[in-house]
Formats: C-alpha cells, structure tokens, sequence
C-alpha cells in the first residue's frame, strides 16, 4: 500500500487548483484519498437514509447530528468530522420515490419534504493538525431504481433565480447596449440548468417546518455562517454527491461563488447526469476559486443523461475509470451496478490508469461493494445490499408485541434554525 506521505501535492493542487493536472495519471495517493473520503460521505447518506414507508420518519435521516458519523460507521476515525447542519428539500415536480419518499403514517414527521443530505466541517483537532478547516456539503442521491431520469424529464430553465444581482444586471446591460438584439439573442446569453435539478434546489414549502426555506437557502445560510466563523482560518468549501446528488452538487458549487463565497470551492462528484448548457459552464468556468473533478464510469449510462443533442454539455474535469478492470467485480449487464457507487470507490481505490494494471493501493474492504448491491463476484461470498437495519427496525417490547423500533431522542428530526 502506498503512504499518503510521498507526495508533497499541495492542498489547493489537490481542490484542483491546476485542474489536478499530473495528478490523475499517474494517480497522486492524497488526492485518491481525499476522492475516498467524499465516495464515504456520500455513502453515509444512503446509509442513514429511512426508506422504511411504514416508519412515520421515512424520508428523514435515521441519525442525528451528534452522532451521525459514528452510526454510519464512518471509517478510519468518524471523530474527526463534526455534522454542523442537515439539509431539507422539496419539490414541486412530481418526483419519484426513488428520491422522495413519504411515510405511510398519519403521525408521519412531514409530508412535503426530505432529507437531502449535511454540511460537515473537520473538527478541531484535525484542522488544528491540517492548517485549514474544511468545510462539506454532502448531497443524497437516488436510489438504483432510475425511474427519476424520465419522470424530472430534460427540460432546461433559466439559471436567473441563481444569479447575483450584480451578474443580472451586467446581462441586461449587454442586452441593452446591443439595439439590434432580439429577445432569442438575449436569452442565448443567460446561462440554464435542468429544470428537474433547480426545482428541488430553489423549491420552499411553507406548510413544511423543514422547509420553509429551500434547499439553496439553508446551503448559503450556513456556509456564510460557517466562512465567517472561521474566518481566522484557511478555509475550503468541498462538494460531493453521487447521481443527482452530484447534479445538486454542481449547482451549488456555482450558486456559491456566484452570490460570494471566495474561499476555495471544489466539487468532487460521482455518475453524475449533465447539469447545464454551455453557457452555463462558461460562467462557472469564470470562478477562478471553483473546480470541478467529475469521477465517471466509462460503461455508466447516466452521465450521458440529458445529452448534447439537447444543448446540455459535462461540467469540469472527467476523470474516467472503468470498473471492467477489477478481476473482483461480475461482467454485469446491470446499469445499476455501472452506476454504483461502492463498485467506483472500490476501482478509484486500486485504479492505476487506463493503461495500469488494477491493484488496489489503499486499505479498503472489499465487502463494501456489495453494501447496496450483488456486484461483487459470488467466489467472495459476500452477501448482496447487507446495509440494513436489524430485522428491518423491529423490537419486541415490553407488551411482547413487535412494533418499529421509535429513534433515539437525540435521532428525531428536529427543524434546522436558518434564521
């Protein structure tokens, strides 16, 4: 295994300061680490995730902030990263349960909403030992059931509800000072997203508790807050999410650089569908503090998804692998398993480039694969989606009766304050 201290790769080479140039191939061991460690936390949001309908918190995470990473199992040591909020969503679109799932209870936490993920930061001692504070926004993604690519459909909107006001009016400024402009040349100038992807970013819900705000707004709260608290420190926004949690992730990435976060920002995304137009990428393209490291599987449908034909185009740096290459994995025609996530962490873990024969380089459990799927191959003999709850959240209690298991106070869902 190779030492994470043979590098002398700096901390902003590694957020991707050069466009990770020389260090993708061949692969620097800190920066195959830290792309580990984003892989982990987004796990930790399927992890913690209540798929359970029958459970009235369904749709909420199963663990509370204080000891979340410790739940998860979060691996080598879940000390050394703090949970500093939980972010909501909702949507007004109808979006499948893939993504939004609801309680079938009537005393369900709430109707309109849904986890969505968390902002984490390193704690104390780390960045103490570090020299900088890094700071997290992990985003869920879907489930392996792609019904949510056809129903959010490819419809692209307006970026506007992102932009500053600054930028707005530079735009109707250029609109203006050209008279011989019409209103198809002065729409081609303003960047679009998919509609799908901004609906569940920007949406509120005033008859929601955890979403009276939206997603976009408790992300901007918090990281102003959490910049300005630690603005005595070297501070870096990092980024994450799998499928269309690396979509939101993208997003973000922009609509904080866009409306002044200044720090260091890097998304580190994984699978991800296409976000945006090329005038979207040009703009974000602008921020010289935003970078982009989009990990993709070569044989994986959805970053494919909505497609150029339809004016949509890839975000920042592609760094391609194909699980084809691990002797460990089946030859499988599943696309749910070229989109898995553990099936990409476990070849970005022994990835030695194209060209490179696969041999693992970090210490990483093989049986991780198999966490939310059967792609291992069957020789292992590792059970498939062995991620869950002991008999599903049911305890036998004191009637003798076997109900669902309720959470732990400090695991209820409780309001994040975005005031």
């Amino acid at each position: 295994m190779e030492s994470t201290t043979q590098s002398k790769t700096s901390w902003l080479e590694l957020l991707g300061s050069n466009n990770w140039e020389g260090l993708l191939d061949p692969f620097d061991i800190n920066l195959r680490n830290l792309i580990l460690r984003c892989g982990d936390f987004c796990q930790a949001t399927y992890d913690a995730f209540n798929n359970d309908k029958n459970s009235k918190y369904a749709g909420s995470s199963r663990y509370g902030k204080k000891s979340f990473f410790h739940k998860v199992m979060l691996q080598p040591s879940p000390d050394d990263y703090q949970v500093a909020a939980f972010i909501y969503a909702t949507a007004k679109v109808s979006v499948p349960e893939a993504f939004f799932l609801h309680s079938l209870s009537r005393e369900a936490w709430d109707r309109e909403s849904n986890w969505i993920g968390y902002i984490a930061t390193t704690s104390d001692e780390v960045s103490k030992t570090l020299g900088r504070r890094e700071i997290y926004v992990v985003w869920r993604g879907t489930s392996r059931d792609f019904e949510w690519i056809n129903v959010l459909g490819a419809i692209n909107a307006s970026a506007e509800p992102l932009l500053s006001q600054k930028t707005i009016g530079l735009l109707k400024a250029g609109a203006a000072d050209n008279s011989s402009s019409s209103d198809s040349d002065e729409d081609e100038a303003v960047p679009k997203v998919m509609q799908g992807w901004l609906t569940i970013y920007t949406s509120d819900d005033p008859n929601s508790a955890f979403t009276k705000v939206s997603a976009r707004t408790q992300v901007l709260t918090t990281i102003k807050q959490l910049v300005d608290k630690y603005k005595d420190e070297e501070v870096s926004v990092i980024l994450t999410g799998h499928s269309l949690g690396a979509s939101l992730s993208i997003l973000a990435a922009f609509d904080l650089a866009e409306n002044g976060i200044t720090v260091p920002i890097a998304a580190f995304v994984f699978g991800s569908p296409q976000v945006g137009n090329q005038v979207f990428n040009d703009r974000l393209s602008q921020f010289p503090n935003v970078k982009i490291l989009h990990i993709r599987n070569k044989i994986d449908l959805i970053p494919l998804y909505p497609s150029r034909l339809l004016g949509y185009v890839d975000s920042g740096v592609q760094f391609e692998i194909d699980t084809r290459k691990s002797g460990s994995l089946k030859n499988s025609t599943n696309t749910g398993d070229w989109h898995n996530l553990q099936g990409m962490l476990h070849v970005v873990a022994g990835w030695n480039g194209a060209d490179g024969e696969f041999e693992l380089k970090v210490e990483r459990s093989l049986s991780l694969v198999n966490k939310s799927s059967e792609f291992l191959k069957d020789e292992f003999l590792i059970p498939g989606s062995w991620w869950i709850e002991k008999n599903k959240g049911m305890i036998l209690n004191e009637k003798g009766e076997w109900v669902l298991e309720p959470p732990d106070e400090e695991d209820i869902p409780v309001p994040e304050n975005t005031e």
